[in-house]
């Protein structure tokens, strides 16, 4: 996912995007004094009565603004961590860059952070990860009209790339040997490819499986390969916080034992897929 610098943060209030899973409006936390909060499960929250998440808007499947309220994949993920606190899940968007130094979660503006984001060693540095819940790929999308089928065949006709600033994506090609002409946004990438500045884009696969599902979108763009470069999704939180850390990954295990993960990954990803679903813990 990718950075957007200078952004100002906007604070918005997830929406459960599930039947049936509506999240707890009671609040069995107790105010610390500070503004802060000690949950029934031991779990210290920034503020008393809610689990604040800092996100990256948009990023669909994952998180975007639908109906004026914040929905997603990784959305309704967190709501069901909120659930099990007791509390409610509320959303800031806030600049990608700040998820990867910790800054947002070193300064107390949230607890954790959820944007389809890349659990990498670099970034582990400045963060404790989730286990992963979710194995990426990179699609490489092309205009139909581009003769495009593959990403060699990107470099071999000299047709212009594009990628998401910041992104793991974005390193990728820079690493094979690309200089792509860099999006601020997800958004920022389509547009780019349906005004003709770019005719192919690498970007995370989810990504693209959501924009054909608009028929628009499928009849004037094709996915010409896919790039497994072995990522892995994960939550973040700050450095030292086991016992948030710990409520986030029992939350994804009992999902995915009692199906509701598989629900979740229906409705927001596409037909399931197991082996992408169901990464191993790193």
């Amino acid at each position: 996912m990718n950075t957007l610098l200078g952004r100002r943060t906007r604070v918005l209030v997830a929406a459960t995007a599930t039947a049936g899973m509506t999240l707890l409006a009671a609040c069995t936390s107790t105010d610390d004094g500070d503004g802060g909060s000690t949950t029934a499960g031991g779990v210290e929250l920034v503020k008393a009565g809610q689990l604040t998440t800092c996100t990256h808007l948009p990023y669909p499947p994952f998180q975007s603004e639908i109906d004026g309220k914040v929905q997603g994949f990784d959305v309704a993920l967190i709501d069901l961590v909120a659930d099990d606190l007791g509390v409610k899940q509320q959303i800031l968007d806030t600049p990608f860059e700040n998820f990867k130094t910790g800054a947002f979660l070193n300064s107390g503006e949230c607890d954790l952070a959820a944007a389809g984001m890349t659990i990498t060693e670099e970034r582990k540095k400045n963060v404790d990860f989730s286990d992963p819940y979710f194995n990426a790929t990179q699609a490489v999308l092309v205009d139909r009209d581009s003769g495009v089928g593959s990403l060699a065949d990107v470099k071999a006709k000299n047709v212009k790339l594009g990628a998401q600033a910041q992104t793991t994506g974005e390193d990728y090609v820079k690493g094979e040997g690309f200089d792509p002409v860099s999006f601020e946004s997800s958004d920022a990438v389509l547009n780019g490819l349906r005004t003709g500045q770019v005719k192919a884009v690498v970007i995370d696969y989810p990504v693209v499986q959501g924009w054909l599902k608009d028929k628009a979108n499928a009849d004037a763009f094709e996915v010409a390969e896919q790039i497994d470069t072995g990522e892995q999704y994960g939550f973040t939180v700050k450095k030292g916080n086991t016992a948030l850390r710990e409520a986030v990954n029992k939350a994804l295990a009992d999902a995915k034992a009692d199906g509701t993960y598989k629900k979740l990954y229906e409705q927001w990803i596409g037909p399931y897929d197991e082996s992408a679903a169901s990464p191993a813990a790193s």
